[in-house]
């Protein structure tokens, strides 16, 4: 029974009223085609005071024609004294300079531990060496590239090796 009740209501029931059309908004048309009209009219107005600059610069000012002045000529200095400009450099030769520098990335306990870095340093294509080095705390492996006439040449490997996420080299002097 109760399943009946519902379905009976359910068909009792009206649907919502739709709801009421709105009038067509006639003076917001009427402004819009006003101020459309009024731009068009603009436009086709200065249409012919744009193609002309002329015609327009003289009807505003009747009887008045000015004439461009005529383009200096030019001279330039630098065309006839360059060639005949010369330069003399005093070049001092440079003292071959006893300091050389060292590269370290690692000081490692283990000696395994310093071969894998020599071997990544490798995969760059750079040499490294192991050196061995006693001190108070023990034997230490340490790795080096090296040694360098310039600091510029042991900058670029340090540069190469940033690249290749080894981040831990230091630039040493190192002295004959």
């Amino acid at each position: 029974m109760a399943h009946k009740d519902y379905v009976a209501r359910g068909r009792k029931t009206k649907a919502a009223p739709p709801p009421p059309k709105r009038p067509l908004p006639w003076f917001r048309i009427v402004i819009t085609l006003g101020l459309l009209g009024g731009f068009v009219f603009l436009l086709w107005s200065i249409k012919d005071k744009a193609a002309d600059p002329e015609t327009s610069q003289q009807q505003a000012v009747p009887g008045a024609v000015e004439a461009l002045p005529d383009i200096p000529e030019e001279e330039w200095e630098f065309i006839k004294s360059l060639p005949e400009y010369t330069v003399e450099v005093d070049v001092q030769d440079r003292q071959q300079s006893d300091q050389r520098y060292l590269m370290q990335c690692g000081s490692f306990r283990l000696k395994a531990q310093a071969e894998e870095l020599k071997a990544n340093i490798a995969f760059q294509g750079l040499e490294a060496q192991v050196r061995p080095s006693d001190n108070g705390s023990g034997r230490w492996h340490r790795v080096i590239l090296g040694p360098y006439v310039s600091k510029r040449r042991a900058e670029t490997h340090r540069h190469t090796l940033k690249k290749a996420k080894i981040t831990t080299c230091k630039i040493w002097n190192w002295n004959l």
